[in-house]
């Protein structure tokens, strides 16, 4: 997860979650335990790419090429729908509550 990767049409993505909306089911982590966790509060949190969990409100981390249809199906999954892959580019929601 160092390497930040490219989703179909080479835009690279990037994912966060918004714990004003989360749940704690914990199916995020489920699907992409590389890339979601929940912390001791009970919340789910991205990790960064030395694995460690970004817990300031808006964190975000790359969408690794091989894992994009589990974070994909994560954000699809959400019952707090509280999770948002967008471009890196253009900031644009592509999955998630708020895609175009």
């Amino acid at each position: 997860m160092t390497v930040q990767q490219e989703a179909p049409g080479g835009e690279a993505l990037e994912v966060w979650i918004d714990q004003d909306l989360c749940t704690g089911d914990g199916i995020c982590a489920q699907y992409a335990p590389e890339v979601f966790e929940l912390d001791i509060d009970g919340l789910a949190y991205v990790k960064g790419a030395d694995d460690e969990l970004l817990v300031h409100q808006g964190a975000t981390t790359p969408v690794p090429l091989p894992l994009l249809m589990d974070v994909v199906d994560s954000a699809k999954e959400c019952p707090g729908e509280c999770i948002h892959v967008r471009r890196v580019s253009d900031k644009v929601e592509v999955y998630g509550p708020d895609a175009e």
